[in-house]
């Protein structure tokens, strides 16, 4: 397997910045951007940063691997065959293509074939692991003598990828695609040649048709009429008679030779039915609130007249069939059981689109003492609404998304000047970012004519250079742009700003066949049900993508503008998106049904689906919660389909306090968010039981406390009822149902969900009826009852970026000294010497200061009153640029506490027990304090407000 190269997230800035050094590729010069106008914004189109590189040059020309009769356009990039196109690392040949039932790879004398059904499974069923189903040579079928310097694209369709191989006097072409049991060629030259990995087991030889088992697999090769196969030295030759066409087909395990020999004739009826093409049709009906996607086939009939195909389907399709029954046996596959459909052009699905919101509505926090905590959690955010982190595409989308939830909230209990904060920034950041004046270097989009595509700058995880993740990083920004167009339609409008939100919709997942800009449907893989974030694919796993629920921010983002906007293309391209990849979600990242994932794998999630498996790990960390977390983030009224399972939910939720050996210590927010699909009453408990968590860098205590308090009302996710408006839900507690709808147009809509229920909106408003009837004011007919220890907010002090001591500080910030106060730090109940574990979290953000040398100092006031054997421990990470990658960490010896009453003081004279990274300088930086009891069975004080103290080695 060839090693992967990692793409993503915070752990890689530093990884792309090598990159560029050794990989020799010279950054262009920055130029004055030339704009082109779109509406009142524009795009620069001369290039400010990096750009897209193949193989070798950065101004690699990304149609030198593709023939003349390729197609014309924009190229695709993010997909599972991307290697064979875009060679990143091999000028030569591609990558394992792992299209399933059947994996392939190329080489210079032909097309390799691997139906590996044994599961390479590493790691624990507590930690880190994997399972892959790598590529294993069974067969390589070319031609005989051809020696090709490399493999070019001939052609692409919606799921299949046509190579194609010359060497000056032979050529071969061959087809292949998802659910394609078949691989399809044509050739010159020289005899057909199947080479096998040992000798051939042949069970059957009888005319055009050989039939032959390799490793433990069956396939059959099929050659025109009248021709016939020979066999000889492990090599099946067929000279085709003359007239340079065959398929190769793999069957399905089968348990008998009758059996084997009943599909062979089956497939053989369609042999020369070559599929030369693929094309996917959907339609969405708000009335049933139904998705119907039809998966057509065109063949070209080599010979004889049957025109119709086989096909084997994944989990997530053949779950939802309409109007077909799939055949067994089935192919094993790195996404489960794959059942085959035989003499068919085409299929469909029917699926429920389940509907979305802007956010929950204020049914729990409308009013009393819930009402004061979430406007003071609101107050909270009013100077700094976005929070941002940093300064490109994928942070500013972050800090654009908390804005949006921000707004939401805010409009909903009348907090109308947090609400006109948070969309001012959200107005400010994009208008900025949509508009390329002259010279402006940053901030600003550049289209790239060559690649077909939209890129921002400054880009992150490589957004640029490799077109990774633009999905994830332009959902926010559609997002946002749907909360401000229902509050500012004038600047939504196509002629101000909506035609660049339509840009960045159409570079990611373009809607748009035949569009001359960006390539159909970019980053959404049709036929496998869910988007890639690899650009390029290069690796010996196929292509990945971790944070499947990025991917759903931009599909619901996708419906949430096509509806405010009044554009149903778009809507119902996002309801497709939606609907599909939620199905396939379920299926891939967290096997609900616990079908899919080999039984030793140990795991019920997985961070990150490869094309050959899957992988409970992340490109950035090994923690179990941002290995879960990184499906769950951000968590918004889009997420619900989180919650379509309560009983999974609860399960993945166990399994990570079990791997974690207790509760989540980071992205508690996002986790506890999560639980509240599935455990709303256990999440509120654990946020009332937490109330100085550290907050993800995208979340605000807000939407936590909005969230978690909401669903803790409304109950779980209702799926038996659907709405005919595509922003509506139904929630269920104790068998009361609440139905709820959002409004974001300008007139009163009546919405009726599919039990004949009806819930009239106001114009720009979200509504409520069942069991809390609510109109999205604070006077909230039937809310629960408060309840008094809800968690008081909380606000992060006033930063003072001038100084470099600070004091922990009631709310988890890190500032000047207050009044004296305590928290208290659970009881380890165990040995967690250097690791966190239910830590209390201090944090100052925004610093900017310059390093003096020296090593941090501090004094922490503990006391363990009179418990025997309590160890209290700190560690003190530094994040010199704000970016959310930790440049240095420092773990000291843990304190061992006496056993009398009183303060003792836990300085740095324990001495360090790790450290990683180096200190540097401070520009809008982060420091975080975290402390946790390492040992023993009791809890410990910490004195904190004007007692213990932080002293940064700064000036």
């Amino acid at each position: 397997m060839k090693p992967p190269v990692p793409h993503r997230r915070w752990a890689l800035a530093a990884a792309t910045a090598l990159a560029l050094v050794v990989g020799g590729l010279a950054i262009p010069v920055t130029r004055a951007a030339e704009a082109a106008p779109v509406g009142a914004g524009s795009y620069t189109t001369t290039p400010v940063g990096p750009l897209p590189s193949g193989c070798g040059a950065m101004s690699s020309n990304p149609r030198q691997f593709a023939t003349a009769n390729a197609p014309a356009g924009p190229i695709p990039t993010n997909d599972w065959w991307s290697s064979l196109l875009w060679k990143r690392t091999d000028c030569s040949f591609s990558e394992p293509l792992h299209a399933h039932p059947i994996s392939y790879d190329t080489f210079g004398d032909g097309l390799g074939f691997s139906a590996n059904s044994t599961p390479a499974i590493s790691g624990t069923a507590t930690g880190v692991g994997e399972f892959h189903y790598p590529y294993v040579q069974d067969i390589r079928v070319g031609v005989a003598g051809l020696s090709a310097p490399l493999v070019k694209v001939d052609g692409w369709t919606d799921w299949t990828v046509s190579p194609h191989w010359s060497d000056g006097t032979r050529t071969m072409r061959a087809t292949i695609g998802h659910g394609l049991p078949f691989a399809y060629f044509q050739t010159t030259g020289g005899n057909a040649q199947i080479s096998t990995a040992g000798t051939p087991d042949v069970w059957s030889n009888s005319g055009a048709t050989i039939g032959f088992r390799v490793n433990g697999h069956d396939y059959v090769g099929f050659a025109p009429s009248g021709a016939s196969w020979t066999v000889a030295s492990g090599r099946i030759s067929s000279t085709l008679a003359g007239r340079g066409y065959f398929s190769v087909a793999l069957l399905p395990p089968t348990s008998s030779a009758t059996e084997r020999a009943e599909l062979a004739a089956t497939y053989g009826r369609y042999a020369h039915a070559h599929v030369t093409g693929t094309q996917v049709s959907y339609a969405y009906n708000p009335a049933t609130s139904g998705l119907t996607t039809t998966y057509a086939f065109t063949t070209t009939a080599r010979e004889g007249t049957a025109t119709q195909t086989v096909v084997s389907l994944y989990p997530h399709q053949w779950k939802s069939l309409s109007g077909s029954t799939a055949i067994t046996p089935t192919y094993p596959s790195a996404r489960g059981r794959m059942k085959v459909l035989t003499g068919v052009n085409q299929f469909r699905t029917a699926m429920k689109f389940q509907g979305i919101l802007p956010e929950l509505p204020a049914v729990g926090d409308g009013s009393g003492g819930d009402l004061s905590t979430l406007t003071g959690h609101l107050a909270a955010t009013r100077a700094n609404p976005m929070d941002q982190r940093g300064n490109d595409t994928y942070w500013t989308g972050k800090g654009l998304g908390r804005a949006a939830r921000i707004a939401e909230i805010a409009d909903q209990v009348n907090d109308t000047t947090t609400r006109d904060s948070a969309l001012n920034a959200i107005r400010s950041t994009l208008t900025d970012w949509f508009t390329a004046s002259s010279g402006k270097t940053s901030r600003v989009f550049y289209y790239d004519n060559n690649w077909g595509t939209l890129i921002g700058y400054p880009a992150s995880y490589g957004s640029d250079q490799e077109l990774n993740d633009h999905h994830f990083h332009y959902g926010y920004y559609i997002a946002a742009a749907a909360t401000l167009a229902k509050f500012d339609p004038a600047w939504a409008a196509t002629s101000r700003y909506g035609g660049m939100v339509d840009l960045l919709i159409r570079d990611a997942n373009n809607y748009r066949r035949g569009d001359t800009q960006f390539p159909y449907l970019r980053d959404f893989d049709i036929y496998a049900g869910h988007d890639w974030a690899s650009g390029h694919g290069s690796f010996g796993s196929g292509n990945n993508q971790e944070s499947s629920s990025e991917g759903m921010n931009f599909a619901s983002a996708l419906i949430q503008w096509g509806q405010t906007t009044g554009n149903t293309a778009v809507r119902d391209a996002g309801v497709f998106l939606y609907t599909t990849q939620a199905a396939a979600i379920q299926e891939y990242w967290f096997d609900v049904s616990d079908q899919n994932f080999p039984a030793a794998f140990g795991h019920t999630t997985v961070g990150m689906v490869w094309g050959d498996g899957g992988a409970y790990a992340t490109w950035f960390s090994g923690e179990p919660e941002m290995i879960q977390g990184i499906n769950l983030l951000p968590v918004t009224g889009g997420h619900l389909y989180l919650g379509n399972n309560p009983a999974y939910v609860r399960t993945n939720y166990a399994e990570l306090v079990r791997n974690n050996g207790g509760q989540p210590t980071v992205w508690q927010d996002i986790l506890w968010q999560f639980q509240a699909l599935g455990d709303p009453d256990a999440a509120l408990a654990n946020l009332r039981a937490n109330p100085n968590y550290t907050p993800e860098e995208g979340e605000s205590r807000a939407h936590t406390f909005h969230w978690i308090r909401n669903l803790a009302a409304l109950g779980n996710v209702d799926t038996t009822v659907t709405g005919n408006h595509p922003l509506s839900a139904v929630f269920s507690r104790n068998g009361a149902r609440t139905y709820v709808a959002s409004n974001p147009t300008a007139t009163p809509i009546t919405v009726t969900f599919s039990n004949g229920t009806t819930l009239t909106v106001g114009a720009g408003k979200t509504a409520t009826t069942g069991a809390y009837t609510w109109s999205g004011g604070n006077a909230a007919g039937g809310v629960p009852p408060t309840t008094p220890t809800d968690p008081p907010p909380t606000t992060d002090p006033p930063t003072n970026p001038g100084n470099p001591t600070r004091y922990l500080l009631p709310g988890g910030g890190l500032g000047a000294a207050g009044s004296a106060a305590t928290t208290t730090v659970a009881a380890a109940n165990g040995n967690h010497d250097g690791t966190p574990t239910n830590a209390q979290a201090f944090t100052a953000t925004g610093l900017n200061l310059a390093y003096a040398g020296g090593q941090t100092a501090f004094d922490l006031f503990v006391d363990a009153g009179t418990a025997v054997g309590n160890g209290v421990q700190v560690r003190i990470s530094y994040d010199l640029t704000g970016n959310g990658s930790w440049e240095r960490v420092e773990t000291l010896r843990y304190f061992a506490t006496d056993p009398v009453a009183g303060y003792e003081h836990y300085t740095q004279n324990a001495g360090l027990s790790s450290a990683t990274g180096t200190l540097g300088t401070l520009s809008n930086g982060t420091v975080r304090v975290e402390v946790w009891s390492a040992i023993g069975n009791n809890p410990t004080t910490v004195g904190i407000g004007n007692q213990s103290v932080l002293r940064l080695p700064y000036s």
